[in-house]
């Protein structure tokens, strides 16, 4: 008999857009994003995805130092594949975003492929109560343009790629796949690509099952077989498109970083939470979840044993 597809489940534990204010579960401080990706990890992420955070008042910290409390503990902890952020949050230089990648060199690392407009503020009618200042002024910015310049995209590529770390290909909307064709042709990344698709952020493509479905069949006459596809999407619409991509051959993210929610209505008490959820979607669907070594093979990472951490 043919063995059940394995799916990665990749979780992105804190992220940059949502505010402490939002969720006393979003993991701030070094060991509560540790905790978050330790549990994560035993949920069934193969991956997890991980930002980092000023521990006193939980704004974006992209500073090296600040990765590097968590990294150890989560690399003792467990043989999940770590993956790095080089997106920051959209309001950092790509100097800043760079650099805790390039410093603790891990098997993954996130890129954004595209320059956008990066539209937070409708969430401040959700979130009405916020306790600091730096929460209001950041997601009420309606000039926002998430930089990611050819150059600058070409910049980490060339900072990273010579130190083994593969990449996250984080495309929000057709125009990134175009994006990473160019990158392909040129030679300046190969196969296999990890695309993850994003929906459903103001700013990028929309949630719809047809713009899932758009951007499957772009990937897929771009790249052939050159690629593994998985998706993410944000706030109501990540388990509906979770268990849409999974029927479709693809991989999966969850995460407080994309929604703060398990059901209508209901918080997320952990990051493990909505792993389970994704878990119980992609087994429901007679498939099996990737262990760690798993998404090694299918990504054709270095290994744990070459990271600078």
């Amino acid at each position: 008999m043919a063995k059940p597809r394995k799916v990665i489940i990749t979780c992105a534990v804190t992220g940059a857009i949502h505010t402490p204010s939002m969720s006393e579960h979003l993991p701030v401080s070094a060991a509560e994003i540790a905790e978050a990706a330790l549990g994560a990890a035993e949920a069934g992420a193969a991956v997890v995805h991980l930002h980092a955070r000023d521990p006193q008042d939980g704004r974006p910290d992209q500073s090296p130092e600040a990765f590097t409390p968590f990294l150890g503990v989560i690399k003792q902890g467990s043989n999940v594949v770590v993956n790095i952020t080089t997106g920051g949050a959209p309001t950092m230089t790509i100097e800043e975003r760079v650099r805790p990648a390039a410093t603790h060199q891990p098997e993954v690392a996130s890129l954004n492929m595209g320059s956008m407009n990066f539209g937070l503020f409708p969430m401040l009618k959700r979130f009405p109560d916020l306790k600091h200042q730096w929460e209001r002024d950041y997601l009420a910015n309606k000039n926002i343009i998430f930089n990611n310049s050819f150059g600058q995209v070409e910049h980490i590529l060339t900072t990273l790629g010579p130190l083994g770390t593969k990449f996250e290909f984080e495309c929000y909307d057709t125009s990134h796949l175009y994006n990473l064709k160019h990158f392909l042709d040129e030679g300046l990344v190969k196969g296999p690509l990890f695309i993850q698709t994003v929906f459903g952020l103001m700013g990028g493509i929309g949630a719809h099952p047809e713009d899932v479905l758009h951007m499957k069949r772009t990937a897929d006459r771009l790249f052939g077989d050159q690629y593994r596809w998985s998706v993410l999407g944000a706030g109501r619409n990540q388990l509906p498109i979770a268990a849409m991509a999974a029927a479709m051959g693809g991989h999966v993210r969850v995460g407080l970083e994309d929604s703060l929610w398990l059901a209508p209505g209901v918080l997320a008490r952990s990051n493990a939470e909505q792993v389970q959820k994704a878990r119980q979607i992609i087994e429901g669907l007679g498939l099996e979840i990737a262990t760690p070594n798993d998404a090694r093979e299918i990504l054709e990472l270095k290994g744990p044993d070459r990271v600078a951490f």
